[in-house]
């Protein structure tokens, strides 16, 4: 966290290396929307564009690298990070790339949103690339978010029961490296529950199934809140739990914007706090 020498204000800064979407949703401008409701300085290295709305993804067009490369270098260089997540890395070379750099300017509390699939099923992650986010990233990985289907491509197990979850969980962390996991459970039927595991112990993190097509951008506003979380000072744990109640309001509070999948709230959890009904 960054102290101003001049009036003694302190500045948590979180940077977001993933997609632009242009309708907002989601990407680099859901997470930019998260940090600033929760109070942190956002920042970003972008590594493809999408050109989408709530109807679906209509282009992707990828960043050079030394685009990509020369985002970082310079953020990291001047501003500083205090945490920061991966988002949609669709190619092999751009997570060799991104876990370089994490390691050359030796960041720390990254949070890794494995993004394979759009809302409208575009797919958003090489096949090629799935092997690199499991060897190379994910090593590196303060927590990594999947939804149940994301767990199953990176653990090869198949989900369909909370045990199922939880062991998702173990493998990410006991045996492909990851600080800590979060296997998100929402695909599944019934209330929707997540399950963090952080080597040591399994919590269970329960919340209400909401009756919306608004959830576009749900996995990049919660990775970002835990991330936001995580660049002000919190524990792992209560950075986890408090980014799970960002995002619950986030989607019950619906916006209703658009014709498909449209994005959530990202003002639901400041307003709600305003209110004293957190």
């Amino acid at each position: 966290m960054f102290t101003n020498e001049k009036n003694g204000l302190q500045t948590a800064r979180a940077l977001s290396i993933a997609g632009s979407d242009s309708g907002g949703g989601a990407g680099i401008q859901a997470d930019l929307k998260t940090f600033m409701a929760l109070d942190v300085f956002g920042m970003t290295a972008v590594t493809a564009i999408t050109a989408q709305n709530t109807l679906g993804v209509h282009g992707i067009y990828d960043v050079p690298l030394d685009g990509v490369a020369a985002q970082i270098d310079a953020v990291a260089a001047d501003i500083g990070v205090d945490a920061l997540k991966t988002g949609m890395l669709s190619q092999a070379s751009v997570i060799e790339l991104v876990a370089r750099k994490i390691k050359e300017h030796r960041l720390r509390n990254l949070v890794v949103d494995p993004v394979m699939v759009a809302k409208g099923g575009a797919s958003l992650l090489q096949v090629e690339a799935q092997s690199a986010l499991r060897e190379i990233l994910l090593p590196l990985a303060t927590v990594v978010t999947p939804n149940v289907p994301e767990a199953e491509v990176l653990t090869g197990l198949t989900i369909r029961t909370l045990a199922d979850m939880e062991q998702a969980a173990n493998m990410l962390v006991d045996k492909l490296g990851a600080r800590s996991a979060v296997v998100k459970g929402g695909h599944l039927s019934g209330q929707p529950i997540d399950i963090f595991y952080d080597g040591t112990q399994y919590l269970q993190l329960p919340s209400e199934r909401f009756e919306t097509r608004h959830t576009h951008g749900t996995g990049c506003t919660f990775s970002a809140a835990i991330t936001a979380m995580l660049a002000r000072g919190e524990r792992l744990e209560q950075a986890v739990r408090l980014g799970k109640q960002y995002i619950t309001w986030a989607i019950r509070d619906e916006l209703g914007l658009g014709g498909g999948h449209g994005p959530t709230n990202h003002w639901a959890y400041g307003r709600r706090a305003a209110k004293g009904e957190l």
